[in-house]
């Protein structure tokens, strides 16, 4: 049995407001230890369902983030950038069984602690055919062409809710209660853990590779806070204006319009200025 876990930051144990999970804060600096706890907690439950391999995709900004020394030492961490299937780099391979969400988070424009689609602001909300979608819906169904299902989400209440959507046979773990965007009833660290250990562990039997989903053709449509951000979006070939501030493309896999969909992120991140956006 090999699980790969998907580690975003957002949804982790005491994660709140930016500062948690912007790179070089102090904040994130202390986040980071409570980010690790999570995601060891989940590789210590896939370990005693009888895992024989546990491989880490650090999912989140820099994705470079968790601490090596800190996990167990059974398992294998894939991190920094430029991945061709970025959050669920990995899963291509064909020898993946089961995937884990841990430390996700709820979609652009939705209700959620530090909600958001990939950048974390000017995206105010994206759908794919038609329904609206947070990162774990693109990305389930990314997986999903692999044969590969969605066992675990670790995230607030909200994300959890969220993955009943999209992974309605996986675990769930709410280690915080949203409040607002940025704050939330947190749990201890000692507690989450403990919670996550035991859900991954249920969640290990649901890791069995199926039939890959072909469920395409896929349309993703994309609003901005700006008009000039969807003017940029359009130097991506595919994508066209759907609307003042929206774009819109249609691909024929996930696997395209994931990469898409990054390559028009990067654009529009690139095309934001200082205090105007």
């Amino acid at each position: 049995m090999k699980i790969l876990i998907s580690a975003d930051m957002e949804g982790a144990t005491g994660v709140t407001w930016p500062a948690d999970v912007l790179p070089g804060t102090p904040q994130w600096e202390r986040c980071r230890t409570l980010f690790t706890s999570d995601v060891n907690a989940a590789v210590l439950g896939f370990y005693d369902a009888g895992a024989d391999r546990v491989l880490i995709n650090e999912a989140h900004w820099t994705m470079r983030n968790l601490l090596l020394e800190r996990l167990d030492a059974r398992a294998e961490m894939l991190t920094g950038r430029h991945k061709s299937l970025s959050m669920v780099e990995g899963v291509q391979h064909g020898d993946v069984d089961g995937i884990a969400f841990v430390g996700y988070h709820t979609g652009a424009g939705a209700e959620g602690v530090l909600a958001h689609t990939y950048l974390a602001n000017s995206i105010t909300g994206v759908w794919l055919n038609g329904i609206r979608a947070s990162e774990g819906v693109l990305n389930a169904h990314v997986v999903a062409e692999y044969g590969v299902p969605v066992i675990l989400v670790t995230g607030d209440d909200l994300t959890c809710l969220d993955a009943a959507g999209y992974a309605p046979d996986a675990v769930t773990v709410a280690v915080k209660d949203h409040v607002s965007r940025y704050a939330a009833v947190c749990r201890t660290p000692a507690r989450t853990a403990a919670d996550i250990r035991a859900a991954a562990k249920a969640a290990a039997p649901l890791a069995v590779r199926h039939e890959p989903v072909r469920g395409g053709p896929f349309t993703v449509e994309v609003e901005f806070d700006a008009e000039h951000l969807a003017m940029a979006a359009t130097v991506v070939p595919g994508v066209a204006r759907s609307g003042e501030r929206k774009v819109a493309y249609t691909s024929a896999t996930m696997y395209e319009g994931i990469r898409t969909f990054k390559a028009v992120t990067t654009i529009v991140s690139a095309a934001v200025e200082e205090q105007y956006g």
